[in-house]
C-alpha cells in the first residue's frame, strides 16, 4: 500500500549565500501511513509552517524529495504540482480564510468546481460534509453569520471537499478559545477518522497532540519521534 506522505531529506534555507542565511530545515524526513493521524509539535520559529507548505506543494524544498500517495512530486512542473495539490491534499490553517461573500456550502462547492466536479455533485458533497460536522442548518449562512468554531468547521469541510488522500493542518484550533478548541478538534478527529484520511496536524497543544496516533517533533531542522 502506498504511503500517504514521504518526506526524505528536506532542506530549506532563506537568503541563500548571504551572511544572514537562515537554514530552517536540515534534512527533515518522515513517513505517514495511509489512514494515520500524526501530530507535529515544534518550538516557535522552528519551521513547521515551512515544512507543511513543502509537504502540501505550496513551497519547494532546496533539497530532498516529497511523495504523496506514492506519487513523486519533487520534480513536477508547476501545472502538475497545482493539479496534485488540488486533488490530493487538503489544507487547514489557523484562520479559516473563508470567502466572506459566499455561503458555507458555496465555500465548499467552489474548490470542487475548480477540480471539474459537476455542480450538483459538488453541492451534494458540501451538504453531506456540513451535516457531518453538525452544520446542516448553516448551509446558506455566510462566514460573518457563523461563530469562530463554526467557521473553522466549514474550513475543515472545504479542505476535504475534493476527497484528498492527505490533510495538512497548521494550528487548526489555535485561534479559538480553549473550550471551543476542544470541541472543534473533536469534530476534526471524527471527520478525519470517518473518511479514512491520513493527516499531519501541527499544534502547540500537547494534550491534543497526544490524542493522535503518534507525534513528530521538529527541532533544529530535523524531525524526530516525540
Amino acid at each position: 500500500m502506498n504511503k500517504a506522505l514521504v518526506l526524505d531529506g528536506i532542506e530549506k534555507a532563506y537568503n541563500h549565500g548571504q551572511p544572514n542565511e537562515i537554514s530552517v530545515l536540515r534534512g527533515a524526513s518522515a513517513e505517514i501511513e495511509a489512514g494515520e493521524i500524526v501530530g507535529l509539535i515544534a518550538p516557535s520559529g522552528a519551521g513547521k509552517s515551512t515544512l507543511l507548505h513543502i509537504a502540501g506543494l505550496l513551497d519547494v524544498a532546496d533539497r530532498g524529495s516529497v511523495e504523496i500517495g506514492g506519487q513523486a512530486v519533487t520534480r513536477a512542473s508547476d501545472r502538475e504540482r497545482t493539479a496534485a495539490r488540488r486533488g490530493m491534499v487538503g489544507f487547514v490553517y489557523q484562520f479559516h480564510h473563508l470567502l466572506p461573500e459566499f455561503s458555507a456550502s458555496e465555500n465548499i462547492v467552489l474548490p470542487q468546481l475548480a477540480h471539474g466536479i459537476p455542480a450538483d455533485a459538488a453541492q451534494a458533497r458540501a451538504e453531506d460534509l456540513l451535516g457531518r460536522v453538525g452544520l446542516a442548518a448553516r448551509v446558506n449562512h455566510r462566514p460573518a453569520e457563523l461563530s469562530g468554531g463554526e467557521q473553522q468547521r466549514v474550513a475543515f469541510c472545504r479542505a476535504l471537499a475534493n476527497q484528498p488522500a492527505l490533510l495538512l493542518a497548521d494550528e487548526p484550533t489555535g485561534n479559538l478559545d480553549p473550550a471551543t478548541s476542544d470541541t472543534v478538534f473533536d469534530v476534526l478527529m471524527e471527520l478525519v477518522r470517518g473518511t479514512g484520511l491520513s493527516a499531519l496536524i501541527a499544534t502547540h497543544n500537547h494534550a491534543l497532540a497526544a490524542r493522535m496516533d503518534r507525534i513528530l517533533r521538529l527541532e533544529d531542522g530535523v524531525l524526530t519521534a516525540a
